[in-house]
């Protein structure tokens, strides 16, 4: 079983990957990472990555989905659960393409709704320890449970870089919805639940 997991930032979509992951073994794939990794390794794709990331730019598509297919291909019969790609239709396209390749498919793609104003008060109240990386709240206080760190509020997660993050998911992953919703394998969950009442919608879905 091959899954997308969409949702603007701060949906959850971090918490549900990990839960789906430890209870049902799938591996996650996020497109982050792999390119970090290609980056690390020196690898071919890394390599053409790496010129664009170094110049402020947008990396290819063709690179990213080189990358996917090549982490595909080596582990092609486990469940992959896909987290940051697609972004675009022609990447859904793309994913498609190298999924029928391999002879398989996307089985679901799966997006966490919340109301935005909930989605700003939930990030800009987040912080993270800039020392091991644990992730808090403003209730965690300010210095790490975990290593004893600062905790502090990520540049990214301030209320109006929040606002622009979500005005740019919605323009850009509106098509991809309705991409997938057009394919019948769009299932839309409320994400604004308790995580555990989420990974409960979440298992039904999936039929797990």
């Amino acid at each position: 079983m091959n899954i997308v997991l969409l949702g603007a930032p701060g949906a959850g979509k971090g918490t549900q990957s990990a839960r789906l992951v430890d209870e049902f073994g799938f591996t996650h794939l996020s497109t982050g990472d792999l390119l970090r990794a290609a980056v690390k390794e020196g690898t071919e794709l890394g390599l053409k990555a790496k010129s664009y990331m170094d110049a402020g730019e947008l990396v290819p598509d063709e690179v990213v989905i080189g990358l996917v297919e090549e982490r595909l291909k080596a582990d092609s019969e486990a469940s992959f659960l896909l987290d940051g790609f697609p972004r675009t239709p022609a990447q859904a396209v793309a994913l498609d393409s190298v999924l029928a390749n391999l002879d398989q498919k996307l089985d679901y793609a799966i997006a966490l709704e919340v109301d935005p104003e909930a989605l700003i008060a939930r990030m800009s109240q987040r912080r993270v320890c800039r020392d091991c990386g644990y992730p808090g709240t403003v209730e965690t206080g300010a210095v790490c449970p975990k290593c004893g760190g600062e905790m502090y509020q990520r540049a990214d997660d301030n209320e109006e870089t929040v606002r622009n993050r979500l005005a740019v998911y919605e323009k850009s992953t509106s098509p991809l919805i309705d991409y997938y919703r057009g394919n019948g394998i769009l299932i839309e969950l409320d994400g604004g639940q308790s995580p555990d009442m989420v990974f409960e919608d979440l298992k039904m879905a999936i039929g797990k």
